[in-house]
């Protein structure tokens, strides 16, 4: 019986420093994956409606929060949302990025959402400035 709880207890001690050592693996960011000059300059026309934040959030946690985080700090499938590198991305270019996907990384694109749901998930990582993980007030 000692010998069966020992057992047990070192399977469980193993799952859980594999699940730490998992999380602590995040996904590079491509750097190769750059949007075209005319999607990169599309402005945000949901940039001065800060209620559209609530359901960007709403999105992300349905859509992308699997591969990016809850927080957007990324997972072994998908890279950290709120490095320098991706809050200094234009909108036009986060919004071409959410739309079309990229197959080489396992990205799906969300062009099925309406435009106005993808701009929303656009101000939902622009939420995370600062690297923070949690969204700015």
């Amino acid at each position: 019986m000692r010998a069966t709880m020992l057992a047990s207890a070192a399977l469980l001690l193993g799952a859980i420093v594999s699940s730490a050592d998992q999380a602590s693996k995040v996904r590079e960011r491509d750097a190769s994956w750059v949007a075209p000059a005319d999607r990169n300059a599309r402005a945000n026309p949901l940039a001065n409606r800060p209620d559209a934040v609530a359901g960007g959030r709403k999105l992300f946690h349905q859509r992308c929060s699997t591969c990016h985080g809850e927080d957007g700090r990324g997972t072994a499938y998908g890279p950290d949302l709120t490095t320098a590198e991706v809050q200094a991305q234009t909108d036009g270019s986060l919004f071409w990025k959410i739309s079309s996907g990229d197959t080489r990384t396992g990205m799906p694109g969300f062009s099925f959402l309406p435009e106005p749901q993808r701009w929303q998930l656009v101000l939902h990582v622009r939420s995370h400035r600062g690297g923070t993980g949690s969204p700015q007030p």
